[in-house]
């Protein structure tokens, strides 16, 4: 039987529908003790002095952790620049707390409840400092300094370079400029942060957690207490959700500081911490708000010609994920457009804000808001159709990236936005592409609403960009005498609730001509499993797919040749990307894309300010549908998740302080918020790389829906937003403010 392209149910279902699935917020160990942390609380401090006897007095406590108990107060994903726990240590400057959620001590105890009484009992004197909390404000020469070891709170400068700018808009005979704005969002996961830390049976620190890389888990937390990375042990079981958040390390380093605290006092035992939903919201990343500062210019005849950005991300307090985040905003703030001549300035900016991480689509959505707002721009100025003006000026097959170097094969943003467009009323005509059945602006029963609609596109990278050396490494073992009765895979892919597992037992069962229930996954513990790398940057299914395709292949040859059992660890080496040039930024970057156009219709209440969108339309190219229920989940999944980051989430900070810091001021889309219908279209035209011909999914779907609500507010309106969530609030200001084209 063949699994690739079917339905099957997901091998998780039956156990979460039954409460079954174990979570690592579940998990209860013999003996195990209780964590809590307390957070500073404050956007910039010095750590002058902590007291913590009166914590330790109280019955029940075990132990107090403090800075003085990490052997190397340092993580970090790529830059150790955060302290483990805030205080004074061997490391400079670690007695800074640099946003509310810098964690300052831990409590563990025999209840959670004692552990949060003592948490609240310790006393830590503060000198507090001026906070910055602006990326513009932050820039400046007299700007407090967040770390005064690397001097500037400018971390990083992007380039990008192709062509000649001036002469480029010497051509142009339209120019357009605008100011954007894209706002941090919370990812609001349904599982909190958690982690249950042991000694395992081997004398290893074993630290069940929620995560999407294992191996780069064990690799801080080895780091920070000091351990070789073998004899630490990374478990994952269920995660409730990541879509980024859970790429950076939450509590795992010191959830296993304190096993190996208890363990020096004589009384080893399992630690367990959750975080609460406030904890959580103050203590983990956000998606970046940038600001751009761009123009944009076509002849009369619809050339886009040049394309200047320069764009400013808030990374928060620490470094996180924010420059490999910002790389892949220059990239999309361009589109996927054939432009000559461009220029992007890219500043990556220290501030006292919660720090800014990897989330769905990982830069991408706020460079194609940049891109997809200017192209709408454009159009209205040059009096042309939107979808005439981008298939004048889409990449095709062949077509070179404003990296110089030409697309991955397999380009077919050209076949997507015309499905896409006709779909939602758009007809290719002898005269161009026109909007052929257009939506009524009034409606007479409601004078008070204006209707709209607007249409954008993108592409997003599928795996880690710019010269990483991306690989995937799966292990394969058949068992049985005379034919293969069990098989299994060994692989480090986290499943965070995409159905990923699933996939993999669908193409393992393909690819060694098995029916599924002979496959057995072995998964996300790295004593038992090589090195698959992240559960992101909508990697997986195309890495670990080609993975299993090549080794399925030796596996069974090794069968036929009468090695039995079988037992093979099989890396799978994609085409190696280059890295930026330092001056220019040309290079090779991407192993593959994924592509997608997307139209809204929304109604706007000119009376509240309300936008509802009603109806989406989205069409993504996928290569191959492995599992096709599971695509459409996935892309319903995402695009409810682009509606509350372009309408309704509003993450609020003041001054470094979180004034949002839950559900109940947070909001996320309920049932009431999501459109009333959305039309998916999914294209299968396979990439040449792919396995079976499929590309990446998991973040493609939130790449433009953004542009395409403020294009289709602006059709409503004639007012343009340069800046979203479009909340009632911000909507009503803007009408009475009458933005318009010319002025913004």
């Amino acid at each position: 039987m063949k699994y690739i392209g079917q339905s099957v149910q997901r091998i998780d279902a039956v156990a979460k529908v039954k409460g079954e699935a174990v979570f690592a917020s579940d998990m209860v160990m013999p003996g195990q003790a209780y964590m809590k942390m307390l957070m500073a609380r404050r956007p910039h401090a010095i750590l002058k002095r902590i007291d913590t006897s009166k914590a330790e007095a109280l019955a029940g406590v075990l132990t107090v952790l403090t800075s003085k108990d990490v052997p190397c107060n340092e993580f970090g994903y790529y830059t150790y620049d955060q302290p483990v726990l805030c205080g004074q240590s061997d490391k400079p400057y670690t007695d800074r707390v640099r946003f509310v959620g810098d964690r300052v001590a831990a409590v563990v105890a025999e209840t959670e409840a004692i552990a949060a009484k003592a948490r609240d009992l310790i006393e830590v004197e503060y000198e507090d400092l001026p906070a910055v909390c602006d990326v513009e404000e932050a820039m400046q020469p007299d700007a407090p300094i967040l770390h005064p070891d690397v001097g500037s709170n400018v971390f990083s400068h992007h380039k990008l370079y192709n062509g000649d700018i001036e002469a480029g808009f010497q051509q142009a005979d339209v120019i357009v400029e605008s100011v954007l704005n894209t706002p941090a969002q919370e990812h609001a996961f349904l599982q909190t942060e958690s982690g249950l830390a042991y000694l395992d049976e081997e004398g290893r620190l074993a630290v069940v957690t929620t995560g999407q890389w294992g191996t780069k888990d064990r690799k801080q937390i080895a780091h920070a207490l000091g351990l070789a990375e073998d004899q630490v042990r990374v478990i994952y079981p269920m995660t409730g959700g990541a879509f980024g958040g859970r790429e950076d390390i939450s509590v795992q380093i010191i959830v296993a500081l304190a096993v190996l605290k208890l363990k020096r006092m004589g009384n080893p035992r399992p630690v367990k911490v959750v975080w609460t939903r406030e904890e959580s919201i103050l203590g983990h990343c956000k998606r970046h708000p940038f600001r751009f500062f761009t123009r944009w210019g076509a002849t009369r005849e619809g050339k886009i010609v040049a394309a200047e950005v320069k764009m400013l991300a808030d990374g928060g307090a620490y470094k996180f994920t924010t420059s490999i985040v910002s790389s892949n905003t220059v990239i999309n703030s361009l589109g996927p457009y054939e432009i000559p001549n461009v220029k992007v300035d890219a500043y990556d900016v220290y501030t006292n804000n919660v720090p800014r991480g990897a989330f769905r689509g990982f830069g991408g959505p706020q460079g194609v808001y940049c891109a997809e707002q200017m192209v709408n721009k454009l159009a209205a100025a040059l009096h042309m159709d939107p979808m005439e003006l981008r298939m004048r000026n889409l990449a095709k097959e062949g077509s070179l990236q404003t990296m110089g170097t030409p697309f991955p094969p397999g380009v077919t943003i050209r076949e997507v936005t015309r499905a896409c467009a006709k779909e939602a009323g758009w007809s290719d005509t002898s005269a161009g592409w026109k909007r052929t059945h257009p939506l009524p602006k009034t409606d007479p029963d409601r004078p008070y609403v204006r209707h709209g609609l607007g249409l954008a596109c993108a592409h997003k990278n599928v795996g880690f960009s710019y010269g990483y050396p991306e690989n995937c490494t799966i292990g394969i073992d058949l068992f049985g005498e005379n034919e293969i009765e069990r098989a299994v895979i060994r692989h480090g892919a986290s499943e965070v609730g995409m159905g990923a597992h699933t996939v993999i037992t669908q193409m393992a069962a393909d690819a060694l001509g098995l029916p599924m229930e002979k496959i057995e996954l072995v998964s996300t513990d790295t004593a038992q499993v090589k090195d698959a790398g992240s559960v992101s940057a909508s990697r997986m299914t195309f890495f670990i797919g080609n993975a299993i395709k090549e080794g399925a292949e030796k596996a069974l040859e090794m069968w036929a040749n009468e090695e039995r059992p079988v037992h093979l660890d099989h890396t799978y080496w994609p085409h190696q990307t280059t890295a930026p040039d330092p001056e220019t930024g040309q290079c090779d970057p991407n192993v593959a894309y994924a592509y997608t156009t997307q139209a809204a219709e929304v109604a706007v209440d000119l009376e509240t300010g309300q936008v509802k969108i009603e109806k989406i339309y989205c069409t993504i190219d996928v290569g191959k549908a492995i599992n096709p229920q599971q695509v459409v989940g996935q892309i319903q999944g995402g695009l409810v998740q682009s509606v509350g980051y372009s309408v309704l989430e509003n993450f609020v900070e003041k001054d470094g302080r979180v004034l949002t810091p839950n559900l109940s001021t947070y909001l996320v889309p309920t049932v009431l918020d999501i459109p009333e219908e959305m039309d998916i279209q999914v294209l299968e035209i396979p990439d040449p790389r792919g396995p079976w011909g499929a590309r990446g999914l998991g973040e493609v779907m939130n790449m433009c829906l953004a542009p395409a609500v403020t294009a289709a507010v602006y059709d409503a309106t004639g007012v343009w937003f340069d800046h979203f969530p479009l909340t009632p609030e911000a909507v009503l200001n803007g009408l009475a403010g009458g933005e318009t084209l010319e002025e913004g």
